[in-house]
């Protein structure tokens, strides 16, 4: 997109005496980047346009005229040929100001009855709501690689780790299909967020309404809104909409970043959980060996940049009085910045699941390591002896650093050795403290165990059929 200042008059200047300065005409232009607001803006005036007419209060030549003119500007911008101009400011005056060209006194006459004020909340929540659902589809496509992955892995035993110590053996289906309840809720967050974005500002005007008969039913059915909002100052002031939206980008990169740092650690010589394709990873200029997870590091730093847009917004909007200021101008960088991060994030993180190879030997192998199924043995205490789970949290704890002092595994613990950490194990035959029993035993609802994985695995794939 290329802007350029221009002598043509702005649309307010007979207020004033003298021309605003080129530098004022840059540092208050938004063209540069509302132009991304084009077709939503089209839509709304179109709109407008349309129940003006049914009004009388354009007539029907003139909304003839005015689609015309839109659906021309329309074939200039896909075809790179509209001339974006700075000292027009916005991106509605420079389309406002190209309709009269093409069409003389019909372009003037469809401003009646809005302002910007109402036109730019229009257009940003149309913007807002069509971007929720790009997001929402592109975490549908990444939900459906992790349950095609982890379809494939529900019985694969891994390692689960707190601190990133080793602390209970899982499958690697039920760790995956935890990023895909991550991200449902994800999901369900940016549905909120356009279930409640999803009314009109358009017919609030400046702040007050106007004085012209408008049908704002009208317009907000012709665009997909779910009724008009109920009051004109809020319709023209708030940006709460696009703060939800950042909030909601915000939690999705936070979950799609932990994801991005797993696949960093198991992509590590130490780990040697996986390995990244070469369409997945990149080179190093100096080191002929390195295989490095780029991508992966690039969405865990996007991660940083979407919350800086969130909380950009939010300092924005904390103490701005009704109704609009010309600081809410910068409410929507933030929100296209934020929208391409992770947009580019989502498709990277589902790239790179769908096509990593996981190195399931090296999982088993580090899944029993640390003594990873004690919680097994404390169990059976409680079962067997009906101990008190502390007091089997103790017993087992000596069991662990014993074997520790002796190299061995909990299996491999002599009965000597267990009558002397508690009399009542005197005798007694330890049971299967396999990663394969751990793993297997673990049917609670939710749990890790292979049943309970593959029924979860159905659910979501009946959920994505949907």
């Amino acid at each position: 997109m290329t802007a350029q200042l221009s002598k043509k008059s702005e649309a307010w200047s007979a207020r004033f005496s003298e021309p605003v300065s080129d530098l004022v005409k840059r540092y208050t232009a938004s063209v540069f980047f509302d132009y991304r607001l084009a077709e939503f803006d089209i839509q709304g005036s179109l709109a407008h346009a349309e129940m003006l007419a049914y009004q009388n209060i354009i007539s029907q030549q003139d909304y003839a005229d005015i689609q015309r003119g839109m659906a021309q500007i329309q074939s200039e911008i896909a075809a790179g040929q509209f001339e974006w101009l700075l000292d027009l400011e916005d991106v509605h005056l420079n389309i406002e100001k190209r309709l009269t060209e093409l069409v003389g006194d019909a372009g003037k006459r469809l401003h009646t009855g809005r302002s910007r004020n109402d036109q730019v909340a229009t257009d940003f929540r149309l913007w807002v709501r069509n971007a929720t659902q790009e997001i929402d589809a592109g975490l549908r496509a990444f939900q459906l690689a992790l349950v095609t992955r982890a379809d494939e892995h529900v019985g694969s035993i891994m390692p689960g780790f707190t601190h990133l110590q080793v602390a209970q053996p899982v499958t690697l289906g039920h760790h995956l299909m935890a990023y895909y309840e991550m991200a449902k809720r994800d999901r369900s967050r940016f549905a909120d967020c356009r279930s409640r974005l999803n009314h009109s500002p358009l017919g609030a005007a400046a702040l007050a309404g106007t004085s012209f008969p408008i049908d704002r039913a009208a317009t907000a059915a012709a665009l997909g809104f779910d009724g008009p909002m109920g009051n004109s100052l809020d319709a023209v002031s708030d940006r709460d909409f696009a703060l939800e939206f950042l909030t909601a980008a915000a939690q999705t990169a936070l979950h799609l970043s932990r994801l991005a740092e797993e696949m960093i650690l198991w992509a590590s010589q130490p780990f040697g959980f996986i390995a990244l394709p070469d369409a997945w990873s990149t080179g190093s200029s100096i080191m002929p060996q390195k295989r490095n997870p780029d991508a992966a590091e690039l969405v865990r730093g996007h991660a940083g940049r979407i919350l800086g847009c969130m909380n950009s917004l939010m300092i924005t909007m904390k103490g701005l009085p009704l109704a609009y200021s010309k600081d809410m101008q910068d409410d929507k960088p933030p929100v296209f910045e934020a929208y391409d991060l992770l947009a580019l994030s989502i498709a990277a993180m589902t790239g790179m699941v769908a096509n990593v190879t996981f190195n399931t030997a090296r999982m088993r192998e580090v899944a029993e390591t640390g003594f990873s199924t004690a919680t097994d043995l404390a169990d059976w205490l409680v079962r067997a002896f009906a101990m008190p789970f502390r007091e089997a949290h103790h017993v087992t704890g000596s069991i662990v650093k014993a074997c520790e002092a002796r190299g061995i595994s909990l299996s491999d613990i002599n009965a000597d050795d267990l009558a002397a950490i508690n009399p009542v194990l005197a005798g007694c035959t330890l049971p299967d403290l396999s990663i394969d029993g751990s793993v297997a035993s673990r049917t609670s609802v939710g749990g890790t165990a292979p049943v309970r994985v593959k029924e979860a695995i159905a659910a979501a794939k009946k959920e994505l059929a949907a």
